[in-house]
């Protein structure tokens, strides 16, 4: 019996402006590989996950919307067949503030303050900055602040809590401007491929708009300084447990050196498209870990 692998994405919804283009070709390849592939609804009461060999996280991009939802759908399905990621992981990564954590580990990170609802007033950077939710994703809800606008940047804070979220506050990184942001990609532990997009947050643009995720977005070839530091970055997740797939993001510091803006271990989008010669390369490992 061939083995069966689940492809986990979410409903179409009116407010979510954004298509898997990777899914369809991600089916078709993983069939070619010499598996069963179907692209399920992870919120879908009727699927049996546990007739799958691998459920394989991909587009649940409206799991911010939901988290203690996702989180325990992925400790259900981790109880009763592999999922990648692990659910432990899953958990751990929804919440950005594991970017304190990568930074006590001695990874180099966007320097990152958090401000919960009982932290009282916030102290925010003398220069240009960002705010955006602990849990999020897409740049929802993040937004670009100058010095001058801090009464504006408290009212996108008083927002975030009353929502009952965890703001996240970061020295706007202006070489991205310049420079733009990395994000690697690494597949059954190894490096596959990058690219190169342009920065979101562009000045004047409300927190609460919608913004384009990926502008300008082509092919990369990362430095040896960023190949090392998104490895340091892999290793040092609680438990350094084995994964799947993993995309790591880069930005530049004021000193040129890259640094860890976000690590992407749930849904991440692959950018198989870029790349299509990985598709294949990636579809066998998928097959592979299905078995």
């Amino acid at each position: 019996m061939a083995l069966a692998v689940a492809l986990a994405t979410f409903r179409p919804q009116d407010h979510i402006d954004a298509v898997d283009r990777d899914l369809p070709d991600l089916v078709r390849a993983v069939t070619a590989a010499g598996a069963t592939a179907r692209a399920e609804h992870w919120d879908d009461p009727d699927v049996d996950w546990s007739a799958y060999d691998l459920v394989l996280i991909r587009s649940t991009w409206d799991y911010i919307e939901h988290v203690a939802e996702f989180t325990a759908w992925a400790e259900r399905v981790g109880a009763v067949t592999r999922l990648a990621n692990p659910a432990g992981v899953v958990r751990w990564n929804t919440d950005k503030r594991y970017l304190g954590e990568l930074a006590a580990a001695g990874v180099p990170t966007v320097p990152t303050a958090y401000a919960t609802r009982s932290d009282g007033e916030l102290d925010l950077p003398a220069g240009e900055f960002v705010i955006k939710p602990t849990v999020g994703g897409g740049s929802h809800l993040a937004g670009r602040y100058r010095p001058d606008e801090h009464a504006a940047a408290r009212a996108h804070v008083a927002r975030l809590h009353a929502e009952g979220l965890t703001a996240l506050v970061q020295p706007y990184m202006h070489r991205i401007d310049t420079t733009g942001e990395r994000a690697l990609i690494f597949f059954g532990g190894h490096f596959r491929h990058a690219i190169r997009k342009g920065a979101v947050l562009t000045p004047g643009t409300a927190y609460d708009a919608d913004k384009i995720s990926h502008p300008d977005v082509r092919a990369w070839q990362p430095t040896d300084a960023e190949l090392a530091l998104a490895e340091r970055a892999l290793a040092a997740v609680p438990g350094a447990p084995e994964l799947l797939y993993a995309r790591v993001d880069l930005v530049d510091g004021d000193d040129g050196a890259p640094r860890v803006m976000e690590l992407e271990l749930i849904e991440p989008n692959l950018f198989l498209d870029v790349h299509p010669e990985s598709l294949p390369v990636v579809a066998e490992l998928i097959v592979k870990t299905a078995g």
